[in-house]
């Protein structure tokens, strides 16, 4: 099922962050600094198929995280999606690998993250550009796994 949680941006101390490490979140680090997002998780078939398609709009510290059962060529589309999307894909280890910014609302062109990704972020469009998120930002959230780059203390 979709978990739903509240989403917001900040600068994080590492203490900080390992406290806060938890289903309804995503934290990112990178040479740009840190942020956080609180997110729905969407972890089945069905949820990843809906995605945030039919939504007016998103509150700006909010996104999803679509979580796969394992690494593998992810694509997307904007098909029913109302507003525009930056799509933040990562691998098995939470490792940021492609940025899509600003996707266009209601476009069916295919967007690929590319292969070996099983985790993708979809935030604000426009947002990973403000903050710098770029391939090499690594994400941590509790369905990353034990290989994960940024782990859950």
């Amino acid at each position: 099922m979709i978990r739903t949680v509240f989403l917001f941006v900040f600068a994080l101390t590492a203490t900080q962050a390992g406290a806060l490490c938890r289903d309804d979140r995503v934290d990112l680090r990178g040479a740009w600094g840190q942020a956080g997002f609180t997110v729905e998780l969407a972890d089945e078939p069905r949820e990843r198929s809906v995605g945030l398609m039919n939504r007016p709009s998103m509150p700006r510290g909010a996104g999803m995280l679509f979580v796969y059962d394992a690494p593998q060529r992810a694509t997307f589309w904007m098909r029913n999606t109302l507003i525009p999307l930056d799509m933040i894909f990562a691998d098995a280890t939470g490792v940021v690998r492609h940025v899509h910014e600003n996707a266009i609302p209601l476009d069916e062109t295919t967007i690929d993250g590319g292969e070996g990704i099983q985790y993708v972020l979809e935030i604000n469009g426009g947002l990973s550009g403000r903050l710098g998120i770029e391939p090499g930002t690594e994400l941590r959230h509790p369905a990353i796994g034990d290989d994960a780059a940024w782990p859950c203390d």
